[in-house]
């Protein structure tokens, strides 16, 4: 599957073409200096959550429908603050992961792998699932992947467009 985000002004693009030719659309609001759909990228692929957002999107989904699905299955907010369905932890996990990095990369990731993983346990606790194995190294691995992106999105114009193979990703 090729991924496509596309820089915007106010929201972003992503453009999926699945292996068989189909293809999906749609956008998404920036939430910080990168977009989070790639960040879900970089996280999924190095701790190989298939069951997360991309892999869920390789397997058919619309981008647009697993907020739907995360909360039909459970998925903890303040009024539904429940165990989910086993459907969606690894989007759960993937979801925690991705706003803890989000947040290592606003704060220049200087902190200790360490820290960062206390971070992500407490907040897959609070979606009442366990925290995928992660050690210091895929930390690594992952800031690794968020600081060269963001480097060359950050420095880009609008309507640079970056791709990914999710397959190649994941497998």
């Amino acid at each position: 599957m090729e991924i496509t985000i596309t820089k915007g002004q106010a929201e972003d693009r992503i453009a999926i073409v699945h292996a068989d030719g189909r293809r999906m659309d749609t956008s998404f609001p920036k939430k910080g200096f990168i977009p989070h759909d790639a960040v879900h990228l970089f996280v999924e692929r190095e701790l190989g959550l298939s069951g997360a957002f991309w892999g869920m999107v390789g397997s058919g989904r619309h981008p647009e429908e697993l907020a739907g699905i995360a909360k039909a299955a459970g998925h903890a907010s303040a009024s539904r603050n429940t165990v989910p369905d086993a459907s969606i932890v690894e989007l759960l996990q993937a979801e925690r992961l991705v706003e803890c990095f989000e947040a290592d990369q606003w704060s220049g990731s200087s902190g200790a792998a360490a820290d960062l993983i206390a971070m992500a346990e407490v907040a897959c606790a609070a979606s009442h699932v366990a925290l995928p194995a992660i050690d210091a190294e895929q930390v690594q691995a992952i800031r690794t992947a968020i600081s060269s992106f963001a480097k060359d999105w950050m420095a880009a114009p609008l309507g640079y467009a970056a791709s990914f193979n999710w397959e190649q990703a994941n497998g």
